[in-house]
């Protein structure tokens, strides 16, 4: 998902009547969760977006220092 950052991506996970989404990114030696929320309307909630692009910015600074 180019709006959170690159190599961010969408899995889409049916459960029943209930629509999942993850948003994760991939690192050179890591797979980091960034957000899970149920998918209610067509629209991405801009809060699971600004939340997700939170915390991948946070994991690749706090990579960098290591």
């Amino acid at each position: 998902m180019p709006t959170i950052g690159a190599n961010c991506h969408e899995l889409r996970v049916t459960d029943g009547n209930a629509n999942w989404r993850i948003l994760y990114g991939i690192s050179r030696d890591a797979v980091v969760e960034l957000e899970v929320f149920e998918k209610k309307t067509r629209a991405t909630p801009k809060h699971a977006i600004d939340d997700a692009r939170r915390r991948w910015n946070r994991y690749r600074q706090d990579s960098e220092e290591d």
